[in-house]
């Protein structure tokens, strides 16, 4: 590869002139893929709700019309309880409404979607009381203790995702750019299998996130899905060359993840069903689902999607490799190399498929060992006095009691962010206050154990809910700040990485000051985007989560720097490793720090992630209470790895970075991972 001093002179352009040109459209991309980023992660889960959702019903009842003036459902009428059982059976519906003589039954599939459960319920339940219908609530097939929240489904596409991806992207990379080289498909199927056994082993038999029942009727859905993105990135590759990799990314992992309908298909605005239902993730998350909670009904439909992508991606890059005379040639000359290039190209597969195998696997442990199971630990929970509900409560919800000396103490102890919840005794009434703001499974977990607790005792409860700050209209789970975390992250690095790939070096002379004002640039666009475009916080925030976007963004992208300075490509791979697949999954989210598992606790306050959700969240809903500790934690990292980066580019001199290793480093981590 020809200096790129000798490069620009051919070009007749200054060298300082084209480095500077390559650095402005590579970071306006990064900002773009961002923006775009939080687009859709915010905008396809902050508004939980039943959209046109399949509903079965068995007779007539005005309690039917008032819920549809709450939740949007699509009716399907049954002549009978039984034939609505059978397509609840064959998962078809997310709940049916029976009704009977004197009462009705509301029949729910927490296994379709454990929000959609508590959506439904609240309408139905509502409605019936308004009318004065008797009303009983079944849910005949409950989510199991390793699910509580059928999160399974949903963490188990992402390093299905993350696989495929990486395996087109780095087998890509070692065939140098000879993307439709006839074996290529062979190749990626072959690792299609490998990642879906891996996957399959660690979230069933080691994890133990499904019965071992499931492990070999998951096993062919793990491949098919990893198949089926690896063959389409590659298909895309062929056609578009490099540029087929941010393709790749966008529209896969990017638009692909958010359309993908963890949390249940049904619970998504429509115009993100339309887009999934075309799309692999959501087709393969569906087929997850069915066939580990409904036996493998209904899988037509994601199978046709699955094999079409996979074969037509197929016959493109066959198309590409041999039929199309122009890549005929190339293939010809590339498919008999000397012994010693065959030699390195072996080494280079190797090592890409193993690079591929250890993050599949990372992506998979992590997330389902720290997401599947959410059980809280330790809850900060006050109490007024003392009651035997709470007695009765602790039996079965872990919880960090403070006695407060009466109920204004104890909301002034919410505002500040230090207790999730409080009980109020009052002879034998009791009342319990809930923070929907604080985490979106404590209220729930809260209200149904201290329920069951004050029945145990003997007593009454009544649940009031309390935000020091209200949440958004259009955020009513609070979920928006953990929404924002992962594009906030990536962001960071990404462009720490492609200003390593255009520069041709991993440092700089103007290294720190050209990410700071990236930082900036970006905090302000992800602000702007999830603020006043998809106003997911309330508007008089935007001022001060602009500087805390741009802060969370510079020191990720600053230690990204120092690695890649110390370590070349490598430290890229290190800091996905520190921040996105160790990091992120110790945030807590929005579920909360208490429902993490000990080792996930543990680390946690250590890294950027969590002190980075931290801020976010508590200056968004609880005034900026209880940020201390996360503020000095992230201008730690920012001081240190900002000094450490001025001195090492000003102090140590380096060899440049070869082109291709810069890109593939650039290239080696997925732009996106879906929650």
């Amino acid at each position: 590869m020809q200096p790129a001093e000798d490069a620009a002179t051919r070009h007749g352009q200054p060298h300082g002139t084209r480095v500077t040109r390559k650095i402005l459209v590579s970071l306006t991309i990064v900002l773009l893929v961002q923006a775009l980023f939080v687009l859709c992660l915010v905008s396809n889960a902050q508004l939980l709700a039943p959209r046109n959702m399949p509903f079965g019903m068995v007779g007539s009842s005005q309690v039917i019309a008032q819920a549809q003036a709450k939740v949007s459902l699509d009716l399907i009428a049954y002549p009978n309880e039984s034939a609505a059982m059978d397509a609840i059976d064959q998962g078809r519906l997310y709940g049916a409404y029976v009704t009977g003589d004197s009462a009705d039954t509301l029949i729910l599939v927490p296994r379709k979607s454990f929000f959609a459960r508590i959506e439904l319920q609240a309408a139905f339940q509502s409605a019936a009381h308004g009318l004065n219908r008797p009303l009983t609530v079944q849910a005949p097939q409950p989510l199991p203790a390793s699910d509580p929240t059928g999160a399974v489904a949903g963490l188990l596409i992402l390093p299905l995702l993350i696989g495929g991806y990486l395996a087109a992207v780095l087998v890509f990379k070692a065939a140098r750019g000879v993307a439709a080289a006839p074996w290529r498909a062979a190749i990626l199927v072959g690792f299609a299998i490998l990642g879906g056994l891996v996957t399959d082993l660690i979230a069933g038999p080691l994890i133990g996130a499904y019965p071992t029942s499931r492990f070999w009727p998951l096993l062919p859905c793990f491949a098919l899905i990893t198949a089926t993105v690896a063959l389409a990135a590659a298909a895309i590759q062929s056609v578009l060359g490099k540029a087929g990799t941010l393709v790749v990314a966008v529209l896969l992992i990017v638009v692909g993840g958010s359309a993908a309908g963890g949390s249940g298909t049904a619970m998504l605005p429509v115009y993100w069903q339309n887009i999934g239902v075309v799309l692999p993730p959501q087709n393969g998350v569906t087929l997850i689902r069915d066939v580990l909670y409904f036996g493998g009904h209904n899988i037509v439909t994601p199978l046709i999607v699955l094999f079409a992508y996979a074969l037509v991606a197929t016959a493109v890059i066959a198309y590409e490799g041999r039929i199309r005379p122009a890549r005929a040639a190339a293939s010809a000359a590339d498919a008999v190399p000397d012994r010693p290039a065959r030699r390195r190209r072996m080494v280079a597969f190797v090592a890409a498929l193993g690079v591929c195998t250890v993050m599949e696997c990372l992506f998979a442990f992590n997330y389902m060992s720290s997401g599947h199971a959410p059980k809280a630990t330790d809850m900060p929970f006050g109490v007024v006095g003392s009651s035997p509900v709470l007695t009765e409560a602790e039996k079965s919800l872990s919880l960090n009691v403070t006695q407060y000396q009466d109920q204004a103490a104890a909301q002034d102890a919410i505002d500040q962010a230090e207790i999730w919840g409080v009980l109020i005794p009052q002879g034998t009434s009791n009342t319990l206050i809930v923070v929907p703001s604080i985490s979106d499974l404590a209220p729930l977990d809260l209200a149904a154990t201290f329920d069951t607790a004050a029945k145990a005792a003997g007593q009454t409860l009544t649940v009031q809910q309390y935000t020091p700050t209200p949440l958004a209209t259009k955020d009513p789970f609070g979920l928006v700040p953990a929404l924002m975390l992962i594009p906030l992250l990536i962001g960071g690095y990404i462009s720490s990485t492609l200003l390593m790939a255009v520069t041709g070096k991993a440092a700089s002379r103007w290294r720190a000051g050209i990410l700071a004002g990236f930082a900036i640039v970006a905090g302000l666009a992800v602000d702007l985007v999830a603020g006043v475009w998809l106003q997911g916080y309330a508007g008089d925030k935007f001022w001060i989560v602009w500087p805390i976007c741009s802060l969370i963004i510079a020191v990720v992208a600053f230690v990204a720097a120092v690695l890649q300075k110390l370590l070349g490509p490598i430290g890229t791979l290190l800091t996905i490793i520190v921040i996105i697949l160790f990091g992120n999954p110790s945030s807590g989210g929005a579920n909360g720090v208490p429902y993490l598992p000990t080792f996930w606790r543990d680390i946690g306050p250590f890294l950027p992630p969590r002190n980075a959700y931290l801020l976010l969240h508590r200056t968004i809903y609880f005034g900026g209470h209880g940020i201390t500790q996360a503020l000095i934690v992230l201008f730690a990292y920012l001081v240190v790895a900002g000094i450490a980066l001025i001195v090492l580019d000003q102090l140590r001199s380096e060899a440049r970075v070869g082109e291709d290793a810069a890109e593939t480093a650039a290239v080696a981590v997925p732009i996106g991972a879906a929650p």
